[in-house]
């Protein structure tokens, strides 16, 4: 087997590979005058199991990337081609929530496997349903196996589990029944994307410690305003462990701004910036260790704890 890196996830390639006792491959990129990109292995890939590492987070150039990766390996005959997507973007576009709108998620699964990939392993898609836009195996991992140890050590009394939508209910869901905590959920209605209009909770968080589950922080938006509604409501404190740290827009300032005690998240997404409230935990090991049972064709069931 044989692991290889676009430009943008190198942090993360570097941290798996080093887990798994390989050296992460060579891939030289040729960037021409009006954008396009180029990328070509250094060694053989010829018959070999090739994992290609990239998170397709904004620009779309990551995304491309990986997919002329995909493309090249193929055509240089390697055995099996695994796309190791820590981060699925586009995964919010899963449906059509109103007329005339793509479903983004179910193109990105088709240009994937247009380009000639064998399987995909990703973690906490937006939607499970995803899985099934893929005509070929998805490995779909959770960040439960390393929010739930850190979460067991803060040692926290009066545990509440919080979702910050409808939507997220089964994952939240599924945290309070294994901390064995109380399920609260925050009702929210928008007027357009990343803004909302109302929200109220839907539950008791009235001297509570609350930790809000969720797959995407990205503007902050709702994260910040129902934790300062909880803490209006009584809530004790208020955390938040959520997968992906896309945070764009103004979604530092309204963290350091809000009541949040500590925002947890994986290195699935680089951060753009420093900031003393949020804690970054790496998922490297989790990915070497999957790699490792897919490579060796073992069942991969043992590395979940929800």
């Amino acid at each position: 087997m044989i692991v290889f890196s676009g430009r943008s996830s190198q942090y993360i390639a570097k941290e798996i590979s080093e887990k798994y006792g390989l050296k992460l491959g060579k891939v030289n990129f040729i960037d021409y005058s009006d954008g396009e990109m180029q990328p070509s292995f250094v060694e053989s890939v010829r018959g070999k199991h090739v994992f290609l590492i990239q998170s397709t987070f904004s620009p779309i150039d990551n995304l491309f990337e990986l997919l002329l990766m995909i493309d090249a390996a193929y055509r240089a005959s390697a055995y099996k081609i695994v796309a190791v997507i820590p981060y699925f973007g586009y995964g919010r576009q899963d449906r059509k929530d109103k007329p005339r709108v793509a479903i983004g998620a179910k193109l990105i699964a088709n240009m994937l496997a247009a380009a000639g990939v064998s399987r995909v392993m990703t973690m906490d898609l937006h939607a499970d349903q995803i899985q099934g836009f893929f005509d070929v195996p998805v490995d779909h991992l959770f960040a439960s196996s390393v929010f739930i140890p850190h979460i067991n050590s803060l040692n926290l009394d009066n545990l509440v589990v919080a979702s910050p939508d409808m939507g997220g209910t089964k994952r939240a869901n599924a945290y309070a029944n294994h901390l064995h905590a109380p399920l609260v959920i925050c009702h929210k209605s928008r007027t357009k994307p990343n803004e909302i209009a109302e929200m109220r909770i839907i539950g008791d968080v009235a001297d509570k410690n609350i930790i809000i589950f969720d797959d995407i922080v990205d503007t902050a938006g709702t994260l910040t305003k129902a934790a300062s509604l909880m803490l209006e409501n009584g809530a004790k404190s208020v955390r938040a462990a959520i997968t992906h740290p896309v945070l764009s827009g103004n979604a530092f300032q309204r963290i350091r701004n809000s009541g949040i005690e500590e925002l947890i998240v994986t290195n699935s997404i680089p951060l753009k910036e420093h900031c003393d409230k949020v804690t970054v935990l790496s998922i490297a090991g989790l990915f070497a260790d999957v790699i490792n049972k897919v490579y060796n064709f073992e069942s991969i069931s043992s590395s979940f704890i929800l």
